[in-house]
């Protein structure tokens, strides 16, 4: 069987560098190369696209919007991981474990969209607490968040592992204070919200790992339960699950009461916490923002597209 061509437009960023390091080791992979300096050449990058079975878009939105228009190949499929298409009804959204409609969606289709990092966190909560009629579509959501500074971006990168980085840099700092963050789109419409969360996004000096949490108050339940109860809603939704495991209750005692969001670090899969007691819940997702909330996430569609299992080549 000849090998799968894959090219990945943008492979010089953080979740281009990514995917590479997770095709490294395989063998049904044959990974078309762009020369670097005609890496910003359109027809160049047309070229490529369409001798690819599969492209991967690594790139700002418009120039992953630029690129799709470049497709004439009918049997390329394109993986986005750009913010572009993450809610358009054409395309698969990469999230699989949410439902058999998700996974089928991406194992069709040649156009599916990776989700954000942060909405993948608070999209593998929020999703079956609405779903399973816990909390309503109109239920207040706040999500408080923390990232390494992977996320952030190659230009933030570099001033965080600079030798002139600034004061405020070697603590945790809050952005997206306008409450218009990239990621909110997707987080109302893939779970089906009337209104976007409160989102409160830190990045801190660390290198990778993100926590996402989802607080709940019992007076706002549709229907009320305690948390155990909901973490075995959790546990029963993600049953069988690979890349999202839920975690037994109380299993913060493991670490003395704390979460550290880099405990995922260089794994591929996420872990669901749920703490608190009858009256006040916290539903955390812990993973890396660079393995399950970027580059990983997107191997993993590849594969489902591929019809293998979708594990190969990552960290689980």
């Amino acid at each position: 069987m000849s090998a799968v061509k894959v090219f990945i437009d943008g492979s010089e960023g953080t979740t281009g560098l990514r995917i590479n390091e997770r095709f490294e080791k395989r063998d049904d992979l044959e990974i078309l190369h762009i020369d670097p300096e005609l890496r910003k050449d359109p027809a160049e990058r047309k070229k490529l696209i369409n001798l690819s079975d599969y492209t991967f878009l690594c790139l700002p939105d418009a120039a992953s919007r630029e690129a799709v228009s470049f497709v004439e190949n009918p049997n390329t499929v394109v993986i986005d991981a750009s913010t572009a298409h993450r809610v358009d009804p054409a395309w698969a959204y990469g999230l699989p474990e949410l439902s058999k409609e998700h996974f089928d969606k991406i194992a069709t289709s040649k156009r599916i969209a990776v989700p954000g990092c942060y909405a993948s966190g608070f999209i593998m909560m929020a999703y079956p607490l609405v779903k399973e009629g816990i909390l309503g579509p109109d239920y207040p959501f706040t999500v408080p968040a923390l990232s390494g500074y992977s996320g952030a971006g190659k230009k933030a990168i570099a001033v965080y592992e600079g030798d002139e980085k600034p004061e405020d840099f070697n603590a945790p700092r809050e952005y997206a204070l306008s409450q218009m963050h990239k990621h909110l789109p997707e987080m109302k419409v893939i779970t089906g919200l009337t209104k976007e969360p409160v989102f409160m996004p830190v990045v801190d000096d660390y290198y990778c790992g993100m926590i996402v949490n989802v607080p709940i108050h019992k007076e706002l339940m549709k229907k009320i339960m305690s948390p155990e109860e909901i973490r075995d809603m959790f546990a029963e939704y993600y049953k069988g699950q690979t890349f999202i495991r839920v975690r037994e209750f109380g299993a913060e005692a493991d670490t003395n009461g704390f979460f550290a969001a880099n405990l995922m670090a260089g794994k591929d899969y996420a872990e669901i916490f749920v703490t608190g007691n009858e009256d006040r819940i916290i539903v955390s997702a812990i993973f890396d923002n660079l393995g399950k909330g970027a580059s990983g996430a997107a191997v993993e569609c590849l594969n489902i597209s591929m019809g293998i299992d979708p594990a190969t080549g990552l960290v689980v």
